[in-house]
């Protein structure tokens, strides 16, 4: 297969076994969502997404995409937008990567930064304030809002959660997924269980994130946890939530990547923390099948997970 744009090579992305090495009895299978064209899991609802909207009217060219992300969405959107020759507006804020910061601009995207930190001392609040100020002040605009446009997770259930029931040696017994915007799990745990009805569907939150109704505190790891509720979640199947430090990812991150050549960002390093602190306390005695995303690559973390000075400061808590 020729391809005329790398951004045509969606999906069906490298899934990877490794065991768990407290219990070699845990087979985990992880779906290496870096491999899409702009390194995350978010290219799949930015090109479904567009193609959708573009497809059925519901824009047209002259239409104005705008969209709040805190990194990898805004990379894949402004991908996906100047591909099909539209415009785009990102609204970011001062925690965003220089790197994602550089890719979306370079995409020829609007940048907008937030840098007035909201209530919970994020900035996820003041980034959808913002939206919400724009729509009201331009015409022809569309708000991709991840956090309850049903089409991010018709996107993942047709993408991401198809391959994987394709793709699963045997039954899945558990899948374990970070939470952020929600999209990707709802998508997903919907075409699991259509499947798979006995697979437990595990989300994975962090400390701070308020997503599952613990008290909200700063944050330095992107792409995991928020300052708010998802709507979109509503719709979520979840059997039940992990909830890991952020310490603890970092320590994750960097065993994926020495251990087993996973080089990944800080969501799944979360993912991979949550599932070793779930099955500490489990006695499992009969193989079972593990499931997960891991949603970015680690390239992009090189000044923060994956620099020892900023860990350090990390863990003694003087970020």
């Amino acid at each position: 297969m020729v391809l005329t744009n790398i951004l045509e090579k969606v999906g069906k992305t490298p899934l990877m076994s490794i065991e768990l090495e407290s219990n070699d009895l845990i087979n985990i299978y992880m779906k290496l969502e870096f491999y899409n064209p702009t390194g995350s899991v978010k290219d799949r609802a930015a090109s479904y997404v567009i193609d959708k909207i573009l497809n059925t009217g519901m824009i047209n060219r002259n239409t104005t995409l705008i969209e709040s992300s805190s990194g990898n969405f805004g990379v894949a959107l402004s991908a996906y937008a100047k591909f099909h020759d539209l415009k785009f507006i990102c609204v970011i804020d001062k925690n965003t990567l220089p790197i994602n910061e550089m890719l979306i601009e370079l995409n020829g995207a609007e940048i907008i930064k937030i840098n007035t930190p909201d209530i919970h001392g994020g900035y996820l609040l003041n980034r959808i304030k913002k939206i919400k100020q724009i729509l009201a002040e331009r015409e022809n605009m569309y708000w991709v809002n991840q956090y309850e446009n049903p089409l991010n997770a018709e996107a993942y259930y047709y993408s991401l959660g198809e391959e994987m029931c394709e793709e699963a040696p045997g039954d899945i017994n558990y899948v374990f997924m970070g939470v952020s915007s929600g999209g990707t799990i709802t998508g997903v745990s919907n075409r699991i269980k259509k499947k798979f009805p006995n697979a437990k569907i595990i989300a994975v939150d962090i400390y701070g994130s308020i997503v599952f109704d613990k008290s909200a505190k700063k944050r330095y790891i992107p792409g995991i946890g928020s300052s708010m509720k998802p709507k979109i979640l509503k719709k979520a199947k979840i059997d039940e939530v992990v909830w890991v430090d952020e310490v603890n990812s970092v320590i994750g991150c960097r065993e994926l990547l020495e251990n087993h050549n996973i080089y990944a960002g800080g969501s799944s390093g979360s993912v991979y923390a949550g599932i070793k602190k779930y099955f500490s306390n489990k006695n499992i005695t009969s193989p079972v099948n593990v499931m997960c995303i891991m949603a970015d690559r680690g390239d992009r973390y090189n000044t923060t997970i994956y620099n020892d000075e900023w860990f350090e400061k990390l863990r003694k808590g003087t970020m």
